[in-house]
């Protein structure tokens, strides 16, 4: 499933000012609830409630090529992951430096670790297991 992406300047400030964050070896993980959640839902084809996302990578990071390469590892580990977790925020990853030695496994672990620690993903039914 392709995820929708945050693309306005003001949902990402809003994001880093109010919203929960958990910074990592790797990256840092910014959360917020999404109040046009319900009106983005009656909006899409399906009625499905969503998760806004975004990537915000600093020129600390690197020069263009290093860069890129964090956000399609960031992208590749929460495409990974999307379909696990809650529904109704907006999400942004910021990467740390250290992102460029490693490969997506571990960035992946990461993320899996940042959203349990927001408490983010889906409780499963104890019925099913």
């Amino acid at each position: 499933m392709k995820y929708t992406t945050i693309k306005e300047h003001h949902l990402f400030a809003k994001t880093f000012q109010k919203g929960q964050r958990v910074s990592l070896r790797y990256l840092s993980v910014f959360v917020l609830t999404d109040y046009a959640a319900k009106r983005l839902a009656k909006e899409h084809p399906q009625k499905k409630c969503y998760n806004r996302f975004g990537v915000s990578v600093t020129k600390k990071i690197g020069g263009a090529v290093q860069r890129n390469r964090a956000k399609r590892l960031l992208r590749t580990a929460y495409r990974q992951i999307e379909p696990e977790l809650k529904t109704g925020y907006l999400v942004v990853l910021t990467p740390r430096e250290e992102i460029l030695s490693v490969k997506e496994p571990a960035v992946e672990a990461e993320l899996r670790k940042a959203f349990s620690k927001l408490d983010l993903f889906l409780q499963k039914d104890p019925e099913n297991t």
